[in-house]
């Protein structure tokens, strides 16, 4: 007999009168509920949701038919109340039941709401997180990119970025999740433009993955591997394999045009380590740890991604720090934590020859070498100009002096 059904049966048929033994069920309270979009000027809002209020209703007009209930019945929560407490929980990383009080409900109808949402959100990425696929697109994010640093043909700047978890994952697997840092955390991959928008996103391997294992493994390489992206190529750090498609900087340097190529290298690769500072910031509980498991983690950095993008393309800025927000460290500690630091340690040593290389060795030889000359070529016309233009100044002077 179910056990419910067990206890009705002793409350109804047994015979003793004591009113002790009978549980008072809790009342029902339902809290009240405050509508921010409302009561909170921009600065305010931005302030605590580190959205916009435009932002905000351009999401909830995407995601309303995800959140909206069949009635009203038993004082439904309404969608933009389900999306500020979403917006919160990303913007402070803060307990379910804090973001439940600052809403009006209680911490499990927060916590079915954060995961409701961040689904709702996460579906909207191959709308606002997509690579570039089209000869068109192509070539536009190729050439934002050569604008950067006069790089070539690159189509994305790629890396990984260790988004903490706050607790153990717990299982078999947990030592899986222990990064080399000493914390748990997911090893998430993202490809970005040179706009600091997220292109590709990669969010299931544990911290312990290495950068290079999750770019072998993802959906993206192997697109790059039958041709589908022609000649584009991407910018990664020293953890990639150097190959036709990813160019990586050079561990020594002989010439000066493998100077420029490294120093063009490293400049064009810089808007994803910018980009991972920016999101976090953005939606600081990427940075101090997701209390949630991880089945459910997925989905929450995802959304953040979707919402950061929606923010760039909007053209917002970062958002100052609440004040209510209780950082376990500096941010510069928190955003160095999440770096992966593969740079490449300049030693003199021989350099080790890889077929892999010969594409390197191909953009080095027929472009930088060529583009070192004629900024060499450049900086000798500039000095000529300017030794020209000394001359007559020279003259007048000394006739001034001989005018004396």
């Amino acid at each position: 007999m179910n056990p419910a059904r067990r206890r009705i049966f002793a409350m109804v048929f047994d015979d003793s009168d004591s009113e002790d033994e009978f549980l008072v069920r809790r009342p029902r309270w339902i809290r009240e509920r405050e509508d921010h979009i409302h009561t909170l000027d921009d600065l305010d809002f931005i302030t605590r949701y580190h959205v916009s209020k435009q932002t905000t209703l351009n999401v909830l007009q995407q995601i309303e038919d995800h959140l909206e209930y069949e009635t009203d019945k038993n004082f439904s929560i309404s969608p933009i109340n389900q999306l500020l407490c979403a917006l919160r929980f990303y913007a402070t990383g803060s307990f379910q039941v804090t973001v439940g009080d600052l809403g009006g409900f209680s911490q499990p109808t927060a916590h079915r709401i954060i995961h409701k949402v961040s689904n709702a959100i996460a579906l909207l990425r191959p709308r606002h997180a997509f690579f570039p696929e089209t000869d068109d697109q192509l070539l536009k994010t190729q050439t934002t990119f050569y604008r950067k640093a006069r790089f070539p043909k690159v189509v994305g700047a790629i890396d990984c970025t260790h988004v903490r978890l706050a607790k153990s994952p717990g299982g078999d697997n947990a030592k899986m999740y222990r990064n080399r840092k000493g914390y748990f955390s997911l090893n998430v991959q993202a490809i970005c433009n040179a706009n600091l928008e997220f292109m590709d996103i990669v969010a299931r391997w544990p911290g312990s993955t290495h950068d290079s294992y999750i770019f072998n493994n993802c959906s993206r390489r192997a697109m790059f591997e039958q041709g589908r992206y022609g000649d584009a190529v991407l910018v990664g750090d020293s953890g990639y394999a150097c190959n036709r498609y990813m160019m990586t900087p050079l561990d020594n340097c002989y010439t000066a045009a493998e100077n420029l190529y490294n120093e063009s290298q490293i400049r064009t690769r810089n808007p994803i380590e910018r980009l991972f500072g920016v999101w976090k910031r953005r939606f600081p509980v990427t940075a101090v740890g997701l209390r949630v498991s991880v089945p459910n983690c997925f989905a929450i950095i995802v959304a953040t991604i979707v919402l950061h993008n929606i923010a760039v393309g909007a053209g917002e800025q970062v958002p100052h720090d609440d004040d209510e927000l209780h950082l376990p460290a500096p941010w510069d500690v928190l955003l160095a934590q999440g770096q992966m630091g593969n740079d490449p340690q300049v030693q003199a040593a021989p350099r080790r020859e890889n077929p892999n290389h010969r594409w390197r060795r191909a953009i080095i030889d027929n472009y930088f070498t060529i583009l070192t000359q004629q900024e060499l070529y450049d900086r000798q016309q500039e000095a000529e100009r300017a030794r020209q233009e000394e001359i007559p100044q020279a003259v007048t002077g000394g006739a001034a002096l001989y005018n004396i």
